[in-house]
């Protein structure tokens, strides 16, 4: 009888199948090259939508949200875009319960946009802004935010028209350091900014095309980015933030302004509207409020002013704008 022998295979060993399949799944999840992973897809009805690019080799994401008053064929929507605090995230920011921002998009007919800043993590968390002095690793590795603002107006504008004479940036301590640093290099772009807790870190080179009107809301006692510069005790960069004053200082002179900008140092004038002040060449108006305290202790989410009967950011910043706010809706009694 003839001998038996192992029947013979081309498979290979265990090891390299499983190698295999890992780097398979692998594959599946990572990013396509391109500059855009999702498909063009228009924007046709109000609601919440997420879109994710690729920048600077880097996947990035933002959200937008619609407001129910949307109807294609209307005459485009001004655009407001909101930037997040270090080491938060566009979910955080697009949290009602904690900054109010689609409740103020439903009443002023706003688009907004939520991007996220730069992260390690797949999910997105913990990101941060390059504003110039701050912050974490966006500065670090030099990260173009810039860059990746002017990518995700122009993806958005694939999808939706919007108002493009009618373009705002805000942003809440390192976005506010972001919203700063637009004013700088995207005049041409951004009508006016609003900046909750974030001073100026841009530098000497700060050069905007145009006036930029400014508005800038602080706590006197903000134990994160100090009133009057340097490190907090809160601080997690422990950055050299520029001081308010100085902050407030710098753009009146970008901005031509012939005198100090007006204080509004009672929550009561400051929902009033603070004076506006005109340049004698660009017309231009530029505010800067603060009120001592605003939610002190209150965490991170809770210095964006609005959680109490103090002042209401959103309002103050809608009507610097210029952006048209309908009357709250009475709670139905119980």
């Amino acid at each position: 009888m003839p001998s038996r022998q192992a029947p013979t295979t081309n498979r290979p060993p265990l090891r390299e199948r499983l190698k295999a399949r890992r780097e398979a799944r692998q594959a599946e999840t990572k990013p396509a090259p391109t500059d855009a992973i999702s498909a063009t897809r228009a924007i046709t009805a109000p609601g919440d939508y997420e879109f994710k690019l690729i920048h600077q080799g880097h996947e990035r994401a933002y959200r937008v949200h619609v407001p129910k008053a949307f109807q294609r064929g209307a005459p485009p929507l001004p655009l407001v875009m909101a930037f997040h605090g270090g080491g938060g995230n566009m979910d955080i920011q697009a949290t009602d319960r904690f900054y109010g921002l689609i409740t103020q998009s439903e009443r002023g007919n706003t688009l907004l946009v939520f991007p996220n800043g730069y992260s390690r993590l797949p999910a997105g968390k913990l990101a941060t802004w390059n504003a110039g002095l701050c912050c974490g690793q966006a500065r670090d590795k030099g990260i173009d935010d810039v860059g990746f603002v002017r990518a995700v107006l122009a993806d958005l504008a694939q999808r939706l028209a919007f108002d493009r004479q009618r373009v705002y940036a805000i942003g809440m301590s390192n976005g506010g350091m972001m919203s700063y640093r637009l004013a700088c290099e995207m005049a041409d772009t951004f009508q006016a900014i609003a900046s909750v807790a974030g001073t100026d870190g841009t530098g000497p080179d700060c050069r905007p095309s145009r006036p930029v009107p400014v508005l800038h809301i602080h706590a006197k006692d903000d134990e994160r980015v100090l009133f009057n510069g340097g490190s907090g005790s809160a601080s997690n960069t422990h950055a050299d933030f520029v001081s308010v004053p100085d902050t407030v200082r710098k753009w009146v002179a970008l901005d031509a302004q012939p005198r100090a900008p007006h204080r509004a140092r009672r929550a009561r004038r400051a929902l009033r509207g603070a004076h506006r002040l005109r340049g004698r060449r660009t017309g231009q108006a530029l505010r800067h409020r603060h009120r001592r305290p605003f939610l002190a202790g209150w965490g991170q989410a809770a210095r964006w002013p609005g959680g109490s009967t103090a002042i209401s950011a959103n309002e103050v910043i809608w009507d610097f704008f210029g952006l048209t706010l309908q009357a709250p809706r009475p709670k139905p009694h119980p």
